[in-house]
């Protein structure tokens, strides 16, 4: 699955993900964008989005997006407080469709 990291969920993150092509929107040149534009800079070019932003599914029309979006809550984003979170963000991945929101923690 292609995953794109938005900028505030920290790159190591990454290295839990093993089994996806993982991009960050840094590496995309996407890190100062706002949600909207960055939801439509993805475009088709990826199947998901991992974030922390927990007002996203209440500011943006996710049902018409190309991609599905996991939303991670946590004490904050620092990746310590991220990390037990992995099993349950890949199998939200391998559950994940277009136009849907998970909410993980």
């Amino acid at each position: 699955m292609r995953v794109l990291l938005d900028a505030c969920v920290p790159r190591g993150i990454r290295k839990s993900l093993l089994d996806h092509q993982v991009r960050t929107a840094q590496e995309m040149g996407w890190g100062d964008l706002d949600n909207g534009d960055l939801l439509a800079a993805m475009g088709d070019l990826f199947d998901a989005l991992i974030t922390v932003d927990q007002r996203l599914p209440q500011q943006q029309h996710l049902l018409v997006r190309s991609f599905g979006v996991v939303v991670l809550r946590a004490r904050s984003n620092r990746l310590a407080d991220l990390l037990p979170l992995i099993p349950m963000i890949l199998v939200a991945l391998s559950d994940l469709r277009a136009g849907t929101v998970t909410e993980i923690g």
